[in-house]
């Protein structure tokens, strides 16, 4: 099987029109009824119906939508509360598609009987999700697996729905300044990338694969994996995995436990981050498990961040200075390079000063006090005053520490992800264990 390339995003025709026109109407309607439960009910208040209505219409209009919903739940700092809390629903309520068609696509794919494939096929999945579902399977040498099946005319709809997108983006960003800084239609052309990328599910396996391996590079992640890969099993849209038990992060009972599981968690995440380049970029806690045997789990690599070596060197120069010696100035270097500040605004001394500003108190903090709209304002914030688009890499990374943000305000209060030597450990491991002895602390496993 080889990756199937991306369809162009800068098209806009009849079908995309008419699918713009069934978007307003949806919203539209779902708001009409909205109002109607308000009217019948208004002791829950405005803005749970309008919420609640803004979630139905999102199920009604697809995955991409469902997609938008996950982003908004799992990042409370961005939206309304309210509104946040309602598109929860968007992670745990996607409705499922029906086995037998989910049998069809296996079936096509590898262009064998699932009764030939299988010891046994459960046609009711175990989780639904807006782009696939997942079924447990025996395979024909008796090894428990699961199916991880995508959506039977999802490439279609997402193509057309993105397609959509990038014409509001741009639209966006000739009337607000914000969306212009922000670089909003180059966010969406990355979008489109990575969903095509997730929408082939051979080069979400392959990048499985190559997370997992990644995850023992330096040996002393025992306690952290990833499901393995069943390549004989997968196809263009299907993927099989070996089974994993366990119950997501945010079901974890809170205590000294619960913060050593988002720590190891990080720690991995942060090391793919800045070492690896390729790094999950989808870990809201359903995505994120603690395993029966006390382990962390990945899942779902349907939606990965790969970082240049440039970007990785920045973000390295960012935590050093954070978590080891406190100087940015390595910092107004790397930003320079990339072309974020331009070498005008002053020395590096002079610049290292400003970002010291701006991204130390952040990080600085623990997790129950980040919040990712301050981060990606100061993000929008240096591109306004330096003329500057803002680095999409970077909100990446931003939105990423948003879903960290939701399961540890409960689980470990009183980390700060961004001053912790032990998720450093091996992204520098001489200042670490330097920093360890100086201050006669030992590191957990």
């Amino acid at each position: 099987m080889s990756a199937t390339p991306a369809p162009p995003l800068r098209k806009f025709g009849l079908r995309e029109f008419t699918r713009m026109l069934v978007i307003g109407t949806v919203l539209v309607v779902y708001q009409i009824v909205a109002i109607g439960k308000w009217i019948r009910r208004p002791g829950r208040g405005w803005a749970q119906h309008a919420s609640e209505g803004v979630v139905d219409a999102f199920f009604s209009l697809g995955p991409t939508f469902v997609k938008v919903g996950q982003l908004m739940g799992s990042s409370p700092g961005m939206f309304p509360k309210v509104l946040a809390d309602t598109c929860l629903r968007c992670l745990d309520e996607v409705p499922p598609f029906p086995g037998a068609q989910a049998r069809a696509i296996i079936e096509a794919d590898l262009g064998r009987s699932t009764d030939e494939l299988f010891q046994r096929f459960d046609d009711e999945p175990l989780s639904s999700a807006s782009v696939a579902q997942v079924h447990l399977c025996i395979l024909a040498d008796g090894r428990e697996a699961v199916m991880k099946v995508q959506r039977r005319g999802i490439y279609h709809r997402m193509k057309v729905d993105l397609r959509i997108a990038y014409v509001f983006a741009r639209a966006l960003e000739k009337y607000i300044g914000f969306f212009q800084t922000a670089n909003a239609s180059a966010i969406i052309v990355d979008l489109h990338a990575a969903t095509f990328a997730e929408l082939d599910s051979v080069v979400e396996a392959r990048r499985q694969a190559a997370f997992r391996e990644a995850i023992s590079a330096f040996g002393d992640n025992e306690y952290v994996t990833a499901p393995e890969v069943i390549g004989e099993y997968c196809g263009n849209r299907v993927i099989c995995m070996e089974r994993m038990h366990g119950s997501p992060l945010d079901q974890c009972t809170p205590g000294d436990t619960s913060e050593l599981v988002v720590r190891r968690a990080a720690k991995v995440w942060m090391e793919a981050l800045v070492l690896h380049g390729l790094f999950h970029g989808d870990v809201h806690a359903g995505n994120v498990w603690v395993l029966d045997d006390g382990r962390v789990s990945f899942l779902d690599f349907g939606v990965m961040g790969e970082l240049d070596e440039q970007w990785r060197s920045l973000l390295q120069d960012l935590f050093h200075a954070t978590v080891i010696d406190g100087d940015f100035t390595r910092l107004a270097t790397s930003v320079k390079r990339l072309g974020i500040i331009s070498e005008e605004v002053g020395t590096d001394a002079e610049v290292g000063a400003i970002l010291q500003t701006v991204f130390a108190p952040m990080l600085s903090d623990t997790l129950a006090h980040f919040s990712l709209t301050d981060f990606i304002k100061a993000l929008v914030g240096m591109g306004q005053q330096y003329r500057t688009s803002s680095p999409e890499e970077l909100i990446l990374v931003g939105k990423q520490l948003g879903y960290f943000e939701r399961y540890a305000i409960e689980l470990a209060p009183n980390w700060a992800l961004g001053t912790d030597p032990f998720v450093f450990k091996n992204v520098f491991p001489a200042e670490v264990a330097a920093l360890s002895q100086a201050r006669g602390t030992e590191l957990p496993d």
